[in-house]
């Protein structure tokens, strides 16, 4: 077959755009859609596969020719001089094995390029997880059309795997119907597989959207009457297809708002950071917005090509020694991730003030949902014990790390855990202090003497709470556990006293800072009590309760109160990366008085252990709460 018959030949026109890059001969056109007749009220939006959902076959292949050296365009031609017969097309009908296609393929491909050529090496590329995987601009459009009520559908000209199944690298939930080309035997532009598709979605064509980045692909359908959008690149598709069908597409990342200028990154230097670490896949402007939770480390999220992110850094200004570590965030979250703890995926820590003017940390941006309000209204009784279940649980699975498997060992000392942070917290207080506390006063005089035995030395979350927890939106599953600042080796019974603080706070407590629910019905609401929570804890655990629960709450609330300190003192110099912080100011006081009730409960009992034959006749401590927020 001569070349301009092969040219002719409307699926090797296809092999011809698919294995050539598009930057490489118009990327940055126009987008362009096919004239069709019809039209009316949309109802289906289906997308093709490779350059529209995924990275094009074509893209990949160039990609590798050059950190292989192998002649620019080898895949290419053999693609396209292969003919509608070859080997490359075979595979895609499903009528060879993977093992017989990368056979033939080879051959031709060392044919055109005059030498050995390991296509075997090529395909586990194209097919490997760092490759294939969906573009977020696209998983939040379909996320957004199904929510709406339209059908989405996969239209793909794939092949098989060598273990027999078919190259779809994506979520099937996403899709009412996924057609593809190895199992149909039939490929793009055949009419008869978009007819197909349309007959499994029950739609007329001009019901329907269809993406491609192809355009012999696109004509063929809108001769049917669908209507086609070309997708050179995805968020200008994602923009055209919100024209079309009326709404938006994008997903408002939540709790989220513009970045404050007290806390403001450069972003010249930043996004060169970003393309030299991320590399060919960071095209694109750069979108960075702010997370509203966390008052110590600002915390931000970006979007850059087709990746999401977040940056954590330390903030602005002088901060108090061996606060703010953002190495030993990244450090711990590395660490449990190869444990099992689910943890956001890092990617890079950066030591150089010099990028953005301080240390900073990536993560991959991991969408679901924080619970703020640990009432969690609009759920039944029975999903709020799931949630606060799974909570307990992820806290026992952190509890139980291996700390030489997980080389954590080094990561904090061992023993006299409480000892140290209550003159650590002591220090960090009387560094921010402002005025004098007549409960901190009492309290840092009372518990270094009245400290517990450790009994056990686990990795301890520090900040152990709901709102530091990323959920599943559909089930009560922990994604990912959140704000590692303050962990280290300890006593595991502190992060269980600190995850129960808002069982003693006032619903009417700043929701900026931790919402309480002291005054709600947990019956009623199917939350377990914070008697019923540690007891829950012990039993997956496989401990007995201690007795001195009074204590670890004790220091939990006087924890708390220095850190409300820290804040309100950082906000009095424009330092805090939280908008909410300077409402802060009377907390301290509140819940050190919090903390020294406990302190006095503790003190009852060990008394009433001390004199058990000697009956009280009056407590005159003040009731948990009930001072004034």
């Amino acid at each position: 077959m001569c070349i301009r018959q092969l040219f002719q030949s409307s699926l090797l026109q296809w092999a011809w755009r698919a294995a050539f890059p598009k930057h490489t001969w118009g990327r940055h056109r126009r987008a362009r859609r096919w004239a069709h007749s019809g039209g009316g009220t949309y109802r289906a939006v289906i997308f093709d596969m490779g350059g529209v959902l995924i990275s094009s076959p074509g893209r990949v292949a160039a990609e590798w020719e050059l950190q292989n050296h192998i002649p620019p365009g080898t895949i290419r031609k053999a693609w396209i001089l292969g003919g509608e017969n070859g080997p490359w097309m075979k595979l895609m009908r499903g009528e060879i094995t993977t093992e017989d296609f990368l056979q033939e393929f080879g051959s031709l491909c060392s044919e055109i390029a005059k030498t050995s050529v390991p296509v075997g090496s090529f395909f586990s590329l194209l097919t490997s997880e760092q490759v294939a995987k969906q573009f977020p601009v696209m998983t939040e459009a379909i996320t957004q059309i199904r929510a709406k009520g339209l059908r989405t559908a996969v239209l793909s000209n794939n092949f098989y795997l060598p273990s027999g199944k078919s190259f779809l690298p994506l979520d099937r939930k996403q899709f009412d119907v996924v057609v593809e080309s190895c199992l149909e035997g039939l490929c793009k532009p055949d009419p008869r597989i978009y007819k197909l598709c349309l007959e499994r979605l029950g739609l007329q064509p001009s019901e329907s959207i269809f993406l491609d980045d192809l355009g012999q692909n696109l004509k063929a359908a809108a001769s049917l009457g669908i209507h086609t959008i070309q997708v050179d690149d995805p968020e200008t598709a994602v923009k055209e297809l919100e024209t079309l069908l009326g709404f938006t597409l994008r997903m408002v990342i939540p709790n989220t708002g513009p970045v404050r200028k007290t806390v403001e990154i450069p972003r010249d230097s930043l996004e060169k950071y970003l393309k030299d670490l991320l590399g060919t896949q960071s095209t694109g402007p750069l979108e960075l917005l702010q997370f509203d939770h966390g008052q110590s480390n600002p915390t931000y999220y970006i979007r850059l090509g087709n990746h999401q992110l977040v940056l954590r850094r330390k903030p602005p200004g002088t901060l108090v020694p061996s606060t703010h570590a953002v190495e030993r965030e990244f450090r711990i979250m590395k660490a449990l991730a190869n444990a099992g703890v689910p943890v956001p995926k890092v990617l890079d820590l950066c030591e150089d003030s010099g990028v953005i003017g301080t240390p900073f940390y990536l993560t991959e941006y991991c969408p679901g949902l924080i619970y703020r309000d640990p009432s969690l209204p609009g759920l039944e009784p029975s999903q709020r014990r799931a949630i606060y279940t799974a909570m307990n649980r992820v806290l026992c699975k952190i509890h139980s790390v291996d700390l030489k498997a997980a080389g954590l060992e080094d990561y904090g000392k061992h023993g006299d855990y409480i000892r140290r942070q209550v003159q650590t917290w002591t220090k960090q207080y009387r560094a921010s202090e402002t005025s004098t506390i007549p409960a901190m006063e009492r309290l840092i005089q009372w518990l270094p003497l009245h400290l517990p035995r450790q009994q056990k030395t686990t990795v301890v979350h520090g900040d152990f709470r709901l709102d530091n927890l990323l959920f599943h939106p559909e089930k009560a599953e922990v994604l990912a556990v959140l704000d590692w600042e303050l962990s280290t080796l300890g006593d595991p019974l502190v992060d269980v006293a600190f995850s129960c603080l808002a069982h003693y706070l006032p619903s009417s407590f700043p929701g900026s800072l931790l919402r309480g629910l002291r005054d709600c019905d947990f019956t009623q609401l199917g939350i377990p009590t914070a008697e019923e929570y540690f007891r829950m804890y012990c039993h997956h655990s496989a401990i007995p309760p201690p007795e001195n629960w009074n204590f670890y709450m004790a220091f939990s609330f006087f924890r708390m109160a220095a850190i409300l300190q820290g804040v309100y003192s950082r906000s009095l110099t424009g330092q805090a990366s939280s908008a909410a912080t300077g409402q802060s100011e009377k907390l301290t006081e509140y819940v050190s008085n919090l903390a020294w009730d406990f302190a006095v409960k503790e003190g009852f009992r060990v008394f009433k252990e001390m004199s058990a034959t000697k009956p009280l006749v009056r407590s005159h401590h003040t009731q948990a709460g009930h001072s004034p927020c």
